[in-house]
């Protein structure tokens, strides 16, 4: 259950981050931006409020990194368009990684059944599509996200396939404690003692 959740956020966010570069490409890089900026400000407004309100017995060191990371966020939210392209990358990158995540999962498969090799197409075109968004980030931005909107949706449909074809068939694990063994043999005498008596 906790591998279907775990499988289920991750399509469920590479969707909906799909969805969003594929509708909006020309927003998309400075709305994440600005979303990445703000949640770097959250935290930090709330050490630095927590600091401020504790009394000057009790305070301990300054928050420095809260002091950082509210600077940081508030050049992202002033600057977006400074990190566009540094977002494709970063988006690139995440791109290839999960290619690569799936390319290693659909072999790990093949250790317990047979993987057709149809399933390998999706997860390389979404290795490409990273590579080609890492190659070129500041060529053409908006095709670049639409790329990367368009291979993350195919990448959330395909890990939510993979997940249900071979991952729910792993086989378990067989785990003999010397206490299991012994319950075993207990339960054989106690049968052959049943069938003498009979």
């Amino acid at each position: 259950m906790k591998g279907l959740s775990y499988s289920m956020l991750r399509a469920v966010c590479a969707l909906v981050i799909g969805l969003v570069l594929v509708l909006f490409p020309d927003q998309a890089s400075n709305y994440f931006v600005i979303t990445i900026g703000i949640v770097f400000l959250i935290p930090s407004l709330i050490s630095l409020i927590g600091y401020m309100a504790q009394k000057k017995e009790v305070r301990r060191r300054f928050p420095i990194e809260g002091v950082g990371s509210l600077l940081f966020g508030l050049w992202l939210v002033i600057m977006p368009d400074f990190f566009a392209n540094l977002l494709t990358l970063v988006l690139g990158f995440v791109l290839l990684m999960g290619g690569v995540h799936q390319l290693a999962s659909l072999m790990a498969a093949r250790r317990w059944m047979v993987v057709p090799t149809g399933y390998y197409v999706v997860p390389s075109l979404i290795l490409l599509a990273g590579i080609v968004a890492l190659l070129n980030p500041g060529g053409v931005q908006r095709t670049a996200f639409i790329i990367i909107g368009v291979s993350s949706m195919v990448y959330a449909v395909s890990d939510l396939l993979n997940w249900f074809t071979f991952t729910r068939r792993r086989p378990k694990p067989v785990v003999e404690s010397d206490d299991l063994k012994e319950a075993a043999q207990k339960a054989a005498i106690e049968i052959e003692d049943a069938q003498i008596v009979e």
